[in-house]
């Protein structure tokens, strides 16, 4: 296989687990692991070997939770105008290369959580299991929008787990918060495919419960995100700028909201754009708020 062939594979696996959407998960594992780290070392920082530790951990667990999603969703994807062209149905990676992707990526999340510590280690199988679990549950509850957020917040939960070895109250708050902000934006996410939903007998919020109630349950769901935020950072003695950081958060929400009632064409950028944007700019402004502590 030529250097060309190599790229163009990688960049189709890419596209398969839309890498670039990894920052979802990526700015809320970093909250836990600085307040975490600010906890228990005074510092910010939580030294090279748990950063690099818990940045493999990340990839290889996002990548397996996409890859069996692609995986499990190949024939109900080959009938969907939207996701007819992913590369896990157009031919442009096979069956078997699914697998061994994921395969792979469970195998290097094992590895990674063994040398980070014994908890992490005992935890990585229940982890690969919930993650793997949203894939399945569309199939047989409308909670499966909730099952995809507890996928998210794992994030959190791995991260302080990385750095603390332990998991304290203002990590579980952190990631319902998370929960609940993922389920938000699924919802919404998911009113794009309301007919195929229900012609393939999938369950989601919207096909079940119509498109005025989705969007009202959507909202419920990010003012708990919002909420249990708020306690996240009263658990964790945030001070005034991470409290900033909250409320920019719950603006940004708003907006989302806004985009998806105005119009439906919005969507792609309610989900990727703000949902993206969020978790970063959060980030910053607790980063912040630990270095004036």
């Amino acid at each position: 296989m030529n250097t060309t062939a190599i790229f163009c594979k990688l960049k189709n696996f890419s596209e398969l687990v839309m890498f670039e959407h990894t920052i979802f998960s990526a700015s809320f594992i970093l909250i836990a692991m600085v307040v975490a780290s600010h906890e228990v070392n005074g510092s910010i920082f939580m030294g090279w070997r748990v950063f690099l530790l818990c940045a493999i951990a990340l990839v290889s667990a996002r990548n397996f939770a996409m890859g069996f999603n692609r995986l499990c969703d190949r024939k109900i994807d080959s009938r969907n105008a939207r996701t007819k062209h992913r590369p896990s149905v157009d031919g442009r990676i096979s069956h078997k290369e699914i697998i061994l992707f994921c395969l792979i990526n469970a195998f290097v999340f094992v590895v990674a959580s063994y040398y980070i510590n014994d908890l992490a280690f005992y935890l990585c199988v229940p982890f690969l299991i919930v993650l793997g679990g949203y894939s399945l549950m569309k199939r047989f509850s409308s909670l499966a929008h909730l099952v995809l957020g507890i996928s998210l917040a794992l994030a959190p939960i791995a991260g302080v787990i990385a750095v603390e070895g332990q998991i304290p109250l203002w990590s579980v708050a952190l990631a319902f918060g998370v929960m609940f902000w993922v389920a938000g934006f699924d919802v919404l996410y998911s009113l794009q495919d309301i007919q195929i939903d229900k012609q393939e007998g999938l369950f989601s919020i919207p096909s079940r419960f119509g498109v005025q109630n989705a969007l009202w349950i959507s909202r419920v769901f990010h003012c708990c995100a919002v909420g249990l935020w708020c306690v996240f950072g009263y658990l964790c003695g945030l001070g005034v700028i991470g409290f900033v950081g909250i409320f920019v958060s719950a603006c940004m929400l708003i907006y989302e909201q806004y985009l998806v009632y105005v119009n439906f064409a919005n969507i792609p950028k309610a989900f990727f754009a703000t949902n993206g944007y969020l978790g970063f700019i959060l980030f910053v402004f607790i980063v912040i708020d630990c270095m004036m502590r």
